[in-house]
């Protein structure tokens, strides 16, 4: 990425890659570019900064919220994002659905975190168009790559910590640990989900939410029939709010948005859950595709994540079709299976994004972690139009029907081709060629 400055002296521009730079261009060195110096210096660069040096060229002067954990990053992002910009206030948000200020998008979707000049021109535009926060999500991959190197968060949020992106992290110690390692400075204000015997970090300058502990911010009562309904705590304030959204999870991410907002801007706790009752969800993220019966779309794709849905549902009878991204984590695949067979009366397993790998494979890997005895409940379907087909056709009004793994994604990605796919475009022409009544 290169971009242009206005009022340096020395240079004109900034890049991260060695092959845009030139006498009058800058190249910034991080932790993916600095085995390219030797190249930069070849091709004439004289000038060379660091991600600290940003701040020299850029205007970063706004509060930053960084969240990160393995579920719940985006929708918990979200919510803080539109409950901000209710309170009339100028947010930017920056993350996997892409980069948004003030309710425009500005950059499509990417990477979780994309990287470390990408984050502080974005940062730089929303202070140029006036916020006064800017909201991000925070991966992994980014904490241990160094891409929020040099960043100056206001308050850093915990979602929670489960297994994923083994393949990247290798052990679920080393994850764990990196992402405790967002939290690791004492100094650094933090608001962390008590409920998660994973998160370990420093007392200090931290608030804690949480459903079943005595945290900061805490529920008093809940319901999750048709939606949310809760009652919160915080101190001898209390307050409620009613929720479209599903899920005890939504009930945890709520708690963090409506925290957040309490710490950055004191404003009565009512006030807040009352911002958030006007947040319609994520697309892709317990998505309502039909009501009657009930279908919804939702892009977990871990054990963890999968039984948190599950957990949404259980006055009623589950059918649910999934698969397991290809060239990724294995060890999770039959532990998704397994997650699926205590809860759903009915399973589909069927391909998510094979790349390089075979999906029947991947299929079978998911089936292992399945009980023999259970295996009548299954149905093998790689084609995953034909499988939401088949599943959506026998469909019964007494069941909901859960589509996992790929939320809002719009491509499968089949070996080296990438392929226009849509889990809820697929379901609505699926219901279009039968009897079903659609939103």
């Amino acid at each position: 990425m290169k971009i242009t400055l206005k009022d340096s002296r020395n240079f004109k521009f900034i890049s991260d890659d060695s092959r845009e730079v030139s006498k009058s261009c800058a190249f910034l060195i991080t932790q993916s570019s600095k085995k390219y110096l030797n190249q930069a210096k070849k091709g004439g660069c004289e000038f060379f900064i660091t991600p600290k040096e940003l701040q020299k060229y850029l205007n970063l002067d706004l509060q930053c919220i960084g969240i990160t954990g393995t579920n719940g990053k985006t929708t918990t992002a979200a919510m803080i994002y539109s409950i901000l910009l209710d309170m009339g206030y100028k947010v930017g948000l920056l993350g996997t659905r892409g980069f948004f200020i003030n309710g425009i998008q500005k950059r499509p979707k990417g990477l979780t975190t994309p990287s470390t000049l990408e984050i502080y021109t974005a940062i730089d535009e929303a202070k140029r168009e006036g916020c006064e926060f800017f909201v991000m999500e925070v991966s992994s991959h980014a904490i241990v790559q160094d891409r929020i190197e040099g960043l100056e968060f206001t308050l850093k949020i915990l979602t929670n910590i489960t297994s994923d992106h083994l393949d990247y992290h290798k052990t679920l110690e080393n994850y764990i640990a990196t992402k405790n390692a967002f939290f690791a400075n004492p100094k650094d204000k933090k608001l962390l989900n008590k409920d998660d015997t994973n998160a370990h970090y420093p007392l200090q300058n931290a608030f804690t939410y949480g459903i079943e502990s005595n945290a900061t911010f805490s529920t008093k009562a809940y319901s999750l029939r048709g939606g949310i309904t809760a009652q919160i705590a915080y101190g001898s304030e209390q307050a409620t709010f009613d929720s479209m959204l599903f899920g005890k999870h939504n009930i945890y991410n709520a708690l963090a948005a409506i925290g957040a907002v309490k710490i950055l801007t004191q404003s009565p706790l009512q006030e807040i859950a009352n911002c958030l009752e006007n947040f319609g969800g994520v697309l892709g993220r317990m998505q309502v595709v039909n009501q009657k019966p009930l279908i919804i779309v939702d892009f977990a794709h871990t054990e963890d994540g999968m039984e948190q849905i599950f957990q949404s549902f259980l006055h009623q009878k589950i059918v649910v079709l999934f698969g397991a991204g290809g060239d990724r984590d294995k060890t999770k695949r039959p532990k998704m299976g397994f997650c699926a067979s205590k809860y759903a009366h009915k399973i589909y397993i069927t391909s998510d994004n094979p790349r390089s790998e075979d999906p029947k494979v991947i299929m079978q890997e998911i089936l292992s972690g399945i009980p023999q005895e259970k295996h009548t409940r299954v149905i093998l379907e790689e084609n995953r139009s034909l499988a939401i087909r088949k599943a959506i056709t026998s469909l019964a009004s007494d069941e909901v029907l859960l589509v996992l793994g790929k939320g809002d994604e719009t491509y499968q990605i089949i070996g080296k081709q990438i392929l226009h796919f849509d889990d809820a475009e697929e379901i609505q022409k699926a219901i279009k060629e039968t009897s079903l009544k659609t939103l």
